[in-house]
């Protein structure tokens, strides 16, 4: 069968670009949002949450249109990009006096999963305004912790879905290509961790990082139905030691090329980072390495 484009790791034969033809075509109402829920529907194509990839496939169907293989109804609306038009977040009055002293007297630490709750934009104005890299809307699968010693927050957590390219992670992992394709979605990307200036505390980090990621799989399987078995991040190498991750068994895997995800001059333009992973479960590799 003849194969007509490749979409995110599937190939599109030409009785599938057929089929769309003829669904775009038997319904001339639709919109191309209602078209691509109808391909969903006949494709059963969904996340691993049950809800249908209706995103993935209005862009098949968007690549397809390029390609001359359908024509799509004209776009009747489209919406808003939030990350054209960002707005940061608002500013949260909070008792910023210091909090010092051992993990004992800290007492009790409550995790809390803030991500679509009332406790979201605390989260957001705390890494604005204390992360040196401040607050960026995360895409994809993502979710935001808060850490607090009764209503006060000591550690704020970001994680997302991983990139599809990192080197180090890669080698270490040993995965095939199609391997890394099938499987990314296992891996969960620590975008940010903050620990508020005003919070004092020895060991305070290495104790919420072992806490975090014992919590994360089955936090991450809670919304999207399917959990994590690897973790990453990056560490600065210009600012920080990564002391707190190793203090909490993660790895070194390698430095970054410091060429970004759109490098076009392969050339290095912003600082080195450290590669450093945490296997989440005993049989994270073989996990990870599976493919059909």
């Amino acid at each position: 069968m003849e194969i007509v484009l490749r979409y995110r790791g599937r190939d599109v034969t030409e009785a599938d670009a057929a089929f769309i033809r003829e669904l775009v075509e038997s319904h001339p109402g639709q919109s191309r949002r209602g078209l691509s829920k109808l391909l969903c529907e006949a494709w059963g194509w969904v996340q691993a949450n049950g809800a249908p990839r209706d995103m993935v496939c209005r862009g098949l169907m968007l690549e397809l249109e390029r390609a001359g293989q359908l024509t799509l109804p004209p776009q009747r609306w489209r919406p808003p990009n939030p990350l054209a038009r960002r707005v940061r977040p608002a500013a949260v009055e909070i008792d910023q006096s210091p909090l010092r002293g051992s993990l004992r007297e800290l007492g009790e630490i409550e995790l809390r999963q803030v991500r679509r709750s009332a406790d979201e934009p605390l989260f957001n104005a705390l890494l604005e305004a204390h992360h040196y890299l401040g607050y960026v809307q995360p895409v994809g699968e993502h979710l935001k912790f808060l850490f607090l010693a009764g209503e006060r927050p000591v550690g704020c957590f970001a994680w997302s879905s991983a990139p599809r390219h990192l080197a180090p992670r890669d080698r270490y992992i040993g995965w095939s290509a199609q391997a890394r394709r099938q499987n990314i979605g296992l891996v969960a990307y620590n975008t940010r961790f903050l620990i508020p200036p005003w919070v004092q505390v020895p060991h305070l980090a290495s104790h919420l990082l072992g806490r975090m990621v014992r919590a994360l799989p089955a936090q991450w399987e809670r919304l999207y139905g399917h959990p994590v078995c690897f973790a990453e991040t990056f560490v600065d190498a210009d600012r920080f030691q990564g002391t707190c991750y190793r203090a909490a068994n993660w790895r070194y895997l390698g430095l970054t090329t410091g060429r970004g995800k759109n490098d076009q001059t392969h050339r290095a333009n912003r600082s080195l980072k450290h590669v450093l992973g945490l296997p989440l479960t005993r049989d994270w590799r073989e996990r990870l390495t599976r493919s059909p």
